[in-house]
């Protein structure tokens, strides 16, 4: 599989773990560009980076099972709830509107985004009164006001548009995930049980919506200790349900310097640092690269950034969403359907491949901790896989999707903070080593900012 195969030699991985992995299953996503490929593919290299590490302790690497119409179901939710709903995710006011010349997109879920938008402008938070304000801007104009502002937006741009652009052309020349090795740590405290392989390792989690939470997710499936840190008043009703499965939740206010100093010693006391900060954000905030390495050299330090880390916007507020609009993705999905508005993928699928990756790189990293005693610094961005996606080529419109709710895909029920739910069964089968949760899916900030 040549998505697969890329991805891993991203992560620098060793190519024969890649043969102890069977991908069953058949049938994608219909979408302009090979979307249940690239799930299949994300997936499948967390899960080569799972064996890889149970190697380590028992000399075998296991076998390893993916099956892609489960991998296609996750990409788009692996919650059903029984007797509750999850709140929608998308504000009514966010979405696509016809500029004078072209479509945007607006990002206005989180409330000061959302105020952003709307003061630039000069209408009330309603759609009607939205669309109307926004038909009488050039859509590149509107774009540079909203994002100048410290808002989020991102006009429709073909593939030939972002390719010449200054940011598409300097996302193209960045790895897929640029890997640097740090200095060398304490020799790690955790064992690797085959059962619970990242058993005692510490995670923590300085992201939010949506691939970093993906990720943590993921180590928590397989005993890592995933602490999720947010800022006060932060909320994401629509998707904590979905994503905060194994993981406590605090809150810290980097504002103030003595959540820093908490924050610090959450760090030192930390196997891996997630995180989702803008390129220039953590180094404002005192934590840059080199005052990691002081407080732990041989940490696994890996991070996300939307429109990559190089380039004129490499400190741009970013999501899917607008990442699609902006690499070509939506103007393919539109091309290819001949429809007069934007088609995006069927799923955030930008999100969660990444997601999965960063995954991926933090095993990695804590093979390369066990195996040589280095940390490990990662830098990824879902511009890139929104590259990678492109490069792969266009899938099919007429591809049958999978179910969405089937109950031989069901897990036994589960008690979230919001009520009881099933779970889809997970895609990746690792032989002896269950893909499971210690903790149900909790609030944000319904725990204390400290290891346990």
């Amino acid at each position: 599989m040549p998505l697969l195969g890329k991805l891993w030699a991203s992560l620098a991985g060793p190519p024969a773990i890649l043969d102890q992995l069977t991908i069953t299953g058949e049938g994608a996503l219909p979408s302009v560009y090979r979307v249940t490929d690239l799930a299949t593919a994300a997936i499948g290299a967390a899960g080569a980076a799972i064996a890889e590490l149970i190697g380590l302790q028992t000399a075998a690497i296991p076998k390893v099972r993916l099956d892609r119409r489960l991998a296609s179901m996750w990409f788009a939710s692996s919650l059903r709830p029984i007797g509750w709903e999850v709140p929608p995710v998308w504000h009514a006011v966010a979405g696509d509107y016809r500029a004078a010349d072209t479509w945007i997109r607006l990002h206005a879920n989180y409330p000061h985004h959302r105020q952003i938008a709307l003061e630039v402008l000069g209408c009330p938070p309603e759609r009607c009164a939205v669309e109307k304000a926004v038909a009488t801007w050039q859509a590149e104009d509107l774009e540079r006001a909203i994002v100048d502002s410290g808002g989020c937006a991102a006009m429709l741009r073909s593939r030939s548009d972002w390719t010449n652009h200054p940011q598409g052309s300097a996302v193209a020349t960045e790895p897929v995930m640029h890997q640097t090795e740090t200095g060398i740590g304490p020799a790690p405290t955790w064992q690797i049980p085959a059962d619970r392989p990242l058993g005692g390792v510490r995670v923590l989690d300085l992201t939010r919506v949506l691939a970093g939470p993906v990720a943590t997710r993921f180590l928590a499936g397989f005993g890592a200790h995933v602490l999720r840190v947010d800022p006060p008043g932060w909320e994401e009703p629509g998707i904590a349900p979905e994503m905060t499965v194994g993981k406590r939740c605090a809150r810290l206010d980097l504002r103030n310097a003595e959540d820093r100093q908490q924050l610090a010693r959450l760090l030192e006391a930390a196997d891996v640092f997630v995180h989702g900060y803008r390129a220039d954000a953590l180094d404002r905030l005192g934590f840059g690269p080199d005052k990691l390495a002081r407080l732990h050299p041989g940490l696994v330090d890996v991070s996300l950034n939307a429109y990559g880390w190089s380039g004129p916007w490499r400190n741009r507020r970013g999501f899917d969403s607008l990442v699609q609009m902006s690499s070509g993705i939506a103007d393919s999905g539109m091309r290819v359907a001949a429809r007069e508005a934007p088609l995006s993928l069927p799923v955030q699928a930008l999100d969660h491949a990444t997601g999965y990756t960063m995954a991926a790189a933090v095993v990695r990293g804590l093979v390369a901790r066990h195996t040589s005693g280095t940390g490990w610094q990662v830098r990824t961005s879902l511009a890139r896989t929104a590259e990678l996606l492109a490069q792969a080529g266009e899938g099919d419109l007429q591809d049958s999707p999978p179910p969405e709710t089937d109950d031989d895909v069901l897990e036994a029920l589960e008690t979230t903070a919001w009520g009881p739910a099933r779970r889809l069964t997970p895609p990746l089968q690792i032989d002896g080593t269950p893909f499971r949760w210690d903790r149900p899916a909790s609030g944000l900030g319904s725990d204390t900012p400290m290891w346990d």
